[in-house]
């Protein structure tokens, strides 16, 4: 058996399929070799000098094979067709060096966004090879995109092709090409045996699997037997959802080695997208008889079911904060007449955001049963502080809404949730799982949690995946709150290698949680991270209008994708509010960059053309090019006239959080376009030295 495992990189592939079948079988039956021992020989097998000498090259005929290695794996980066005009002394194409000479290098930041943020001046460079019918069957390709794709002639024509975004990719991988460094950063994909490639080329569609890095490895098998529950913890792009769907597999073999004959393991994930791509990953992973075992569902999916099973309403109550004035005057406050006097002035005090979410967070996301619980509970989290009496007056409002929702039968999400929770901690749902997943668990109220831990039969079969500094819903709470099994002490992995931002994105969106003292991390454990990316610092620009607004926006989508050898469909703008997704949307549009407001449910990644959505609906989403825009006039954050200082910073720290989120989207490239004036708490800390900071310079 082969000491070497083969992984590849995907524009390998589609190359690949660029190449008549004599000649693709000729590489991957040569693929065999590498397999066996990748070191060189000085003939078929010869190291270069690139990327600080780890690139080798496989010759196969006029053919050649380009990778890198490091025990165990194999990676295959390029396939390419020997030219004497185009080729160096190595080798190697000009345009797979990227014009580089040497080590791997990164996107030079001091032009970078002068390049970025102005109209190009050059002329669009025509295609190097044509594209037709052949191309895009061996591409797979579907006839209903051929001909927009063959009338393409430049390479501007082809990044801005309004075909979907992952046929785009194979198109430009196999007509631009791509720089190494481009190609050596991309994620490796695992191959099982050489016959896989040639399957998948002949059409065959194979699930490839992601390769994991050795943390990412070892952290997926790491304390799947012990005795209590497990939490696996890291910051945004270290792969938390990743590990989370290979331990599942860890999981059931474990299962299965202890007599299990039929477990059931239930593996929840943060929205219905994500499901549908859980899925799909763990029936490659398991193979599809085994996904019998197991089940893929939202977090809300599954305790909706128990709720409204257990006679909680269907129906969701929608206009909470407008009922607000009336429930308040409808309370029972109890107590002499000082009593209820100061009872009812400590409520009109409160905003009435701040009054709904204690109400929907606290009480109820805590599953709080009686005045006596809530009195005596932490509220981590929420900065404003509350007296005994203050916290009776808000029972009492919350007695009044729920009998208003029980008389217009209605519920809440929240409802929902504390109901699930009653039912499986009174015994009423027994536990029915062998393991229980959570990933994003940061973003699930304790009640909800303490739901779905209790449907485990075991505290060693609970694993929850989290990030507690990208929670933007509800407050922050110890995981004890939730359930007495979480209790992770000796059961606490930490990721710390970042996959998804460049090192510069990831700091400078650090450097702005950092940049406001109302904004303090929820979890304060420090953790050195790595990275696989590096790139051009963030960009800060100002303007004073929407139209220059529109006019950056499409400057620097136009330009960003053609230096990146990137389509439209890889950018995206996270907006405030919806109506701000809108317009931006439609002045987009009118500059003629290809663009659409999305919902969350509704989102297509593959679909043409920038995707323009709010901040909160990005969460859990990853965008090579991403701007912040639409903050003027959206008076964001909303923090009414009557807020005290703490509700304020309460406030302004959760939405801090929710910026912090959104910047954390992209992937290559980030720029944030702010109101030439503004004094918005959430508006400032993008400064150097961590940001590009343009708003001294014209735009």
């Amino acid at each position: 058996m082969a000491d070497w495992r083969l992984t590849f990189k995907q524009s390998f592939l589609h190359e690949l399929n660029t190449f008549e079948p004599k000649l693709a079988a000729s590489v991957l039956k040569k693929l065999d070799i590498l397999s066996e021992d990748p070191t060189p020989d000085a003939k078929t097998k010869k190291q270069l000098k690139y990327l600080d000498g780890k690139l080798h090259r496989l010759r196969v005929g006029d053919l050649r094979v380009f990778y890198t290695f490091q025990s165990p794996y194999v990676s295959l980066l390029a396939v390419k067709r020997r030219d004497e005009h185009t080729y160096d002394d190595e080798d190697i194409p000009a345009e797979f060096l990227g014009g580089t000479s040497g080590s791997s290098t990164q996107l030079p930041t001091a032009t970078t966004w002068s390049s970025w943020l102005e109209p190009s001046k050059s002329k669009a460079a025509p295609l190097r090879r044509a594209i037709d019918k052949v191309l895009l069957t061996a591409l797979k390709v579907p006839e209903a995109f051929h001909d927009a794709l063959m009338k393409v002639a430049t390479e501007d024509d082809l990044l801005d092709c309004p075909v979907p975004q992952d046929i785009l990719g194979k198109v430009i991988d196999a007509v631009l090409g791509r720089p190494i460094e481009q190609v050596a950063a991309q994620p490796d994909l695992l191959v099982n045996e050489p016959d896989d490639l040639l399957r998948y080329r002949e059409g065959d569609l194979l699930a490839f699997l992601l390769r994991l890095d050795p943390d990412q490895e070892k952290l997926a098998r790491w304390a799947v037997t012990a005795q209590g529950a497990t939490l696996l913890k890291g910051g945004p792009g270290t792969g938390k959802s990743t590990v989370a769907l290979y331990r599942t597999r860890e999981v059931l073999a474990a299962l299965k080695k202890a007599k299990i004959e039929t477990p059931r393991i239930l593996f929840t994930t943060y929205t219905r997208a994500l499901t549908r791509v859980s899925e799909q990953l763990l029936e490659a992973l398991v193979g599809k008889d085994e996904m019998k075992h197991i089940e893929v569902k939202t977090a809300d999916v599954v305790l909706r079911a128990i709720a409204v099973d257990g006679g909680a309403s269907n129906v969701i109550a929608r206009d909470l904060k407008q009922r607000l004035p009336r429930l308040i005057e409808q309370a029972a406050f109890q107590g002499s007449a000082l009593k209820v006097t100061s009872q009812r002035e400590a409520i009109a005090k409160m905003t009435r955001e701040f009054l709904l979410e204690e109400i929907l967070s606290v009480i109820e996301g805590r599953g709080l049963a009686t005045l006596e619980d809530y009195q005596h509970a932490a509220r981590p989290g929420r900065r404003v502080s509350l007296t005994k009496m203050q916290r009776e007056a808000v029972w009492r409002v919350h007695e009044t809404l729920q009998v208003d929702l029980v008389v217009r039968g209605e519920t809440t999400w929240e409802g929902w949730r504390k109901r699930a929770a009653e039912r499986v901690q009174s015994g009423e749902v027994p536990p029915t799982y062998d393991a229980v997943l959570i990933d994003e668990a940061q973003d699930l109220a304790p009640v909800a949690i303490a739901a779905l831990v209790g449907l485990c039969k075991r505290p060693s079969g609970v694993f929850l995946a989290a990030d507690a500094n990208q929670s933007i819903y509800g407050a922050g709470f110890r995981w004890s709150d939730a359930h007495a099994w979480l209790k992770f002490s000796g059961r606490t992995g930490v990721l710390k290698a970042n996959h998804r931002s460049t090192k510069e994105i990831d700091e400078a969106a650090a450097a702005y949680m950092r940049a406001a003292p109302e904004a303090a991390e929820l979890d304060e454990e420090r953790v050195e991270t790595t990275y696989v990316h590096a790139g051009a610092l963030p960009a800060v620009r100002a303007v004073t209008s929407a139209e220059d607004e529109a006019k950056l926006l499409a400057r620097f989508f136009r330009q960003a994708t053609r230096s990146l050898k990137l389509g439209l469909g890889s950018a995206a703008v996270l907006t405030p509010t919806n109506e701000a997704a809108g317009n931006i949307a439609a002045a987009l549009n009118e500059a003629h960059i290809t663009a659409k407001r999305v919902e969350a449910q509704d989102l297509d990644l593959t679909e043409p053309g920038v995707k323009v959505l709010t901040l909160k609906n990005a969460k859990g989403l990853e965008f090579p090019i991403v701007a912040l825009a639409g903050f003027i006039g959206a008076n964001y954050p909303f923090i009414p006239a009557q807020a005290t200082d703490d509700e304020r910073d309460e406030v302004v720290a959760k939405e801090r959080r929710t910026m912090f989120v959104a910047m954390t989207r992209a992937m290559r490239a980030l720029l944030v376009v702010l109101p030439a004036e503004t004094d918005s708490p959430l508006l400032q800390g993008c400064v150097p030295p961590a940001w590009n900071d343009g708003r001294q310079e014209p735009s």
